[in-house]
């Protein structure tokens, strides 16, 4: 029999998903009493398996980094991302900046359970099969909602309520503070997606480098409706599924419909969705479609035998992929993290990223409160700009990548919020604009203009980067030769060359993530030079050394928008909202004010 709940938690945790076990996992750590309510019993399936590299970073923070390395994970280095059949696929090189920068191809059942068992060796109280159904309020003068302050819940035959301090709502899609209370969610109508999936042995596998390594592959669907993704994974499958726009999957669906049973209807769409993905065929090969993952991930041997469709596993996964974000991420007494707040298509895999981010934010935003460093109002203020703004990033990459699927335009204004853009993208506005005036209100050119220079992030392939590094190294060596000579020396070569050096402020900055964003014209300028040293025309892409050099540039330059976000926790700790920033110190956890310092005229 489970054991009851206490009465009362300092901080309550709903969900035991990525998000709701990292805020627990970081709130225990701090000392605090943390009680977690997750409505399933672990190890339960759910996709979205890839991750990215910030993870092994947030990881760390709650030491829980070694416990997912020992668990031996499939080794993400990369990945790669093809928009145009006649074009190369581009290709994003982790390991490229060391051996340790590897994300991991996660079985979720797996990998969340993990999480959740963590968060119980860090001191939470975990109840599982407990399930959240309403919060209740106390009046407040500044809150129309009020106060949350207790949960009702129900374990099987068995309910009860709990009082708390402080909630984090990381109930997943249910979303119960942003559905059932504040009612503020808002789809995004320019990614209405809808997804189907299987799990397959035998396949080929996509690999990179020298020696060579494996990577998944992602794909624009050549009908321009959407993508498809091949995600090996360390238990011998291959995650292989499509997502595709609503209208095309519905319309598609009615074409496919037979008298068969709805799995059999599932799985014939599935195939000829899959025909829009000739890549992703070709790496399938000879492959054999499992019955799937269960509950508890990978199907156990009763499961793959079952001739029962009631009992097995499905073959075929389907799921609605609405992108969607709130108005806030707060309030009195609460906070929302993860999927029950905010969801965007996983094209960027950015999801758990997202959750564990907003988790993180949640949990420094209610320490900074316990420790007095700060106002309810102040700390809530924080956490939704936080959570909006690192949303607002990865929904404009996201945009940048469907427009160039779907090889059209489309209204995008209405899906970012202005407030949040400015936030984001302060740093690339002044480039967009053509200025360093920015206007006072956000226009759909501005975000077009937004999406078009993230364009550049997906589109070159490493071999690229190396040929143009070399030219520029070239480049560097003839700069230093002529320094040293003097101008007598080198004649009227004598100004320009250091003049190039100097252009970002090193040669090397050219290709460093980690430096300022660039003006296009320094790039451009850069180009020239690389053209006048070598006329070649690269074979494969058929591009001169000036288009050559400009692509590998401005994709360097587009990925400094999100490196922060993408590679650390850096971000968190360096960029002021509303006047705090976090302050990631294990037993210090919170927000610390930022004194800005207002530009000298």
């Amino acid at each position: 029999m489970s054991t009851p709940p206490p009465s009362h938690a300092q901080i309550l945790v709903i969900g035991g998903g990525p998000s709701g076990s990292y805020a627990a996992s970081a709130l225990a750590r701090e000392g605090y009493d943390v009680v977690v309510f997750e409505a399933a019993t672990f190890p339960r399936y759910h996709i979205g398996e890839s991750l990215i590299p910030s993870i092994r970073h947030l990881l760390r923070f709650i030491d829980a980094d070694d416990k997912v390395l020992a668990h031996g994970f499939f080794e993400k280095p990369g990945a790669a991302m093809k928009f145009n059949r006649d074009k190369r696929e581009g290709y994003t090189d982790f390991i490229a900046v060391g051996p340790d920068n590897h994300a991991w191809n996660v079985v979720r059942s797996e990998f969340d359970e993990l999480l959740l068992n963590h968060a119980g060796s860090c001191g939470a109280k975990v109840f599982q099969a407990t399930k959240v159904t309403s919060i209740n309020f106390e009046p407040s003068p500044t809150s129309e909602l009020g106060r949350a302050v207790s949960a009702n819940w129900t374990q099987g035959e068995v309910s009860g309520t709990m009082t708390f301090g402080h909630l984090v709502d990381a109930s997943g899609r249910a979303g119960i503070m942003s559905m059932k209370y504040l009612k503020n969610r808002k789809i995004n109508t320019s990614l209405k997606n809808m997804a189907m999936w299987g799990y397959w042995t035998g396949v080929g596998a996509y690999k990179r480098g020298d020696p060579p390594v494996i990577a998944p592959y992602f794909q624009a669907l050549t009908d321009e409706s959407g993508w498809a993704w091949f995600i090996p994974l360390h238990d011998g499958t291959t995650s292989v599924g499509i997502v595709m726009d609503q209208k095309v999957f519905n319309q598609r669906a009615k074409e496919t419909t037979s008298s068969d049973s709805t799995m059999g209807n599932l799985l014939t769409r599935y195939h000829a969705a899959l025909e829009l993905a000739p890549e992703v065929i070709a790496l399938i090969g000879s492959g054999t479609l499992t019955k799937g993952k269960g509950h508890r991930g990978t199907p156990t041997e009763a499961e793959l035998n079952s001739n029962s469709e009631e009992d097995s596993v499905p073959v075929i996964r389907t799921a609605s992929d609405f992108s969607y974000s709130s108005t806030s991420y707060g309030g009195e007494g609460f906070r929302i993290s993860g999927d029950a707040g905010a969801f965007i298509d996983p094209w960027f895999s950015s999801g758990i990223h997202l959750a564990m981010t907003g988790a993180l934010s949640a949990s420094a935003s209610i320490a900074a409160v316990i420790r007095g460093e700060c106002t309810e109002q102040e700390a809530t203020a924080y956490h939704s700009q936080r959570v909006g703004v690192s949303y607002t990033r990865f929904l404009v990459v996201v945009l940048s990548a469907y427009r160039q699927m779907r090889a059209q335009d489309f209204d995008v204004l209405c899906d970012v919020g202005e407030d949040n853009f400015d936030k984001a993208f302060q740093r690339i506005r002044p480039l967009i604009q053509g200025n360093a005036d920015l206007g006072p209100r956000l226009s759909e050119t501005e975000v077009q203009k937004a999406l078009d220079f993230c364009n550049d992030m997906f589109s070159t392939a490493p071999e690229q980067h190396a040929a143009v590094k070399k030219v520029i190294q070239q480049l560097d060596e003839e700069a230093a030769e002529v320094t040293d000579a003097g101008p007598a020396a080198a004649g009227a070569e004598a100004g320009t060359a250091p003049k190039m050096a100097n252009l970002a402020g090193s040669w090397d900055a050219f290709f460093d993530v980690k430096a300022p964003i660039l003006p296009i014209s320094t790039l451009e300028d850069m180009a020239k030079r690389v053209q006048e040293k070598t006329a070649k025309v690269d074979p494969d892409s058929g591009m001169s050394a000036e288009e050559e050099t400009k692509r590998v540039l401005a994709n360097i330059n587009a990925r400094r928008i999100i490196h922060r976000d993408h590679e650390g926790l850096h971000s968190l700790e360096e960029e002021e909202l509303v006047g705090y920033s976090v302050r990631l110190e294990p037993g210090r956890l919170g927000l610390e004010r930022v004194t800005v310092v207002a530009a000298s005229a």
